[in-house]
């Protein structure tokens, strides 16, 4: 059994007891996503994950329409390690076919996926984007299904998902203690939005884990920069093409700084983000080692920080607008 990489922390998840690597397998690109992936291509990086030190990975039935499951599920067998070597989340609520949060269809949805991810059990299931929900539904029949799924050992743990910050405030204050374990929260601690941080008293007060994920914003944070469809400003853009050109100048990647940026802050259990091949899952373990061995780049950091003063913190809206 191979030993996981010593330089990869361990992160406590909330009152769960589980310990997260610091850095998570966002799953969604194995559903191809984002272009191309082979089988073989999954399974290899699935593999490349666990053996530098990866114990987390992420998925959901939205993800390539199942195929994100299957191919985890095909990764996770092939490694042939004992089941409680990784941690496993899935989502429940989203699908290609549209939302459905009853509790008749979050019940079926968790055979569904563990059948596709060739597992006896979940570590942790989420309510996927609870944005586009009804927030009441989601607090008086979502999660009491799942507290009911817990009780039959077919998930260990529950969690939210979604956009918007002012969501989790709004289940965990109607929720009875203990209900929701964790939460998935996305493009909201990054270099140009940092404003989960200031949601993490609460959420530790009420003893919830932290998932962070999209560090690179969604491809804001990128080289190459974001895809088409990214729902950000052309402000926020722009802002983001002129700090990547100035890392670049400095040959620094802004990727990897970014990556390092939501690494540091400890009270995030993980940091998860998308891999789809053996080189995507080496770049980020590196990039945790590295900012463990060396500490943040402050200088570089600093200047982009400046670049997007003007834009920090700017978000766009997601799911049902409520007033």
């Amino acid at each position: 059994m191979a030993s996981p990489h010593p330089n990869l922390e361990l992160r406590p998840l909330g009152n769960t007891g589980l310990k997260l690597s610091c850095v998570g397998f966002g799953a969604s690109p194995l559903g191809r996503v984002f272009g191309p992936v082979s089988e073989d291509e999954a399974i290899a990086s699935v593999a490349a994950a666990f053996r530098l030190g990866i114990n987390f990975f992420d998925t959901s039935p939205y993800y390539g329409g199942t195929l994100s499951e299957k191919m985890l599920g095909k990764g996770l067998k092939a490694l042939g390690v004992p089941r409680d070597q990784y941690i496993v989340s899935t989502k429940c609520g989203r699908y290609v076919e549209g939302f459905d949060f009853s509790a008749e269809r979050v019940t079926k949805s968790i055979d569904e996926s563990l059948a596709r991810l060739q597992l006896d059990y979940v570590d942790i299931l989420q309510c996927h984007d609870i944005e586009f929900g009804s927030l009441d539904q989601i607090v008086n029949e979502t999660i009491p299904a799942l507290q009911k799924l817990k009780e039959t050992g077919k998930i260990r743990f529950i969690g939210i998902t979604g956009l918007p910050l002012e969501i989790y405030t709004y289940v965990l204050d109607r929720v009875p203690p203990g209900a929701v374990d964790v939460i998935l929260s996305y493009c909201h601690y990054s270099i140009n939005d940092s404003t989960l941080v200031d949601l993490i008293p609460y959420l530790k007060s009420k003893n919830v884990g932290i998932i962070s994920a999209s560090p690179l914003a969604m491809g804001l944070l990128t080289e190459n920069g974001p895809p088409e469809w990214h729902p950000a400003s052309a402000e926020l853009k722009s802002g983001c093409q002129a700090a990547a050109a100035y890392c670049k100048e400095k040959g620094k990647n802004i990727s990897k700084l970014a990556m390092q940026y939501s690494l540091a802050n400890k009270d995030i259990s993980t940091v998860l983000v998308g891999m789809n091949s053996v080189n995507q899952v080496e770049e980020n373990v590196a990039a945790a080692t590295e900012l463990s061995m060396f500490g943040k780049d402050q200088e570089t950091l600093g200047g982009i920080e400046a670049i997007l003063s003007p834009v920090k913190n700017q978000t766009w809206p997601s799911g049902i607008q409520r007033s």
